[in-house]
């Protein structure tokens, strides 16, 4: 039986997103699903699937988005369905904050603000503290409590934050979390260094 696919999940598609991500997988020698980046997102689950399983090495970071979209939208269908399918291992979700209110929230173990310390409690989209313990409001978090991924950790909107986690500066907070990620799945040692390129 061929070995899981070792993936992680954000709750972010846009191009502030997708530059951040790209960035991040090449610092921690991961592998970005760049195709996976939308506002929504507007790829299937079935094709998200697909690409993760040509991706020639582990950990692949994948985007999904709803862009404000109430209840779940394409974004949170084709998550459900890449964390369904039995060829692949969600390691983590890193949950993404935003200016929605429209009720969508999600539990975080852990979050980091905008100067990268870790905080038990939730993040606004500025990666700002807020005052809910283990929480955080999103457009594209609908579904994760029901992922049950190993953990979850809750950031602002990726590549931006007071420009704190531009992908120029190498998008460190994204990177964080995901090394945060890593580190808590027991799968550090599956980056593999010097390998810079991203999928198309």
């Amino acid at each position: 039986m061929a070995e899981k696919r070792k993936v992680i999940f954000i709750t972010d598609g846009d191009e502030y997103a997708r530059r951040a991500v790209e960035i991040t997988a090449k610092e921690i020698g991961g592998r970005c699903i760049s195709m996976s980046q939308g506002n929504p997102s507007v790829l299937s689950g079935a094709e998200i699937v697909s690409l993760i399983k040509q991706s020639p090495y582990d950990p692949v970071l994948v985007m999904f988005d709803d862009s404000g979209y109430m209840g779940e939208g394409s974004g949170e269908m084709a998550m459900r369905y890449v964390a369904n399918d039995r060829d692949i291992e969600v390691l983590g979700v890193i949950a993404v904050a935003s200016k929605s209110r429209h009720e969508e929230w999600t539990k975080v173990d852990v979050s980091i603000d905008r100067d990268g310390e870790l905080t038990p409690y939730g993040v606004d989209k500025y990666g700002a503290v807020e005052y809910e313990l283990g929480r955080i409001t999103g457009d594209t978090v609908y579904c994760v409590n029901e992922l049950h991924a190993p953990i979850v950790v809750g950031i602002g909107d990726i590549g931006k934050m007071a420009r704190k986690d531009d992908y120029k500066k190498g998008a460190p907070i994204t990177k964080l979390a995901v090394e945060i990620i890593l580190e808590r799945s027991g799968n550090h040692d599956i980056r593999k260094q010097g390998r810079n390129e991203t999928d198309s």
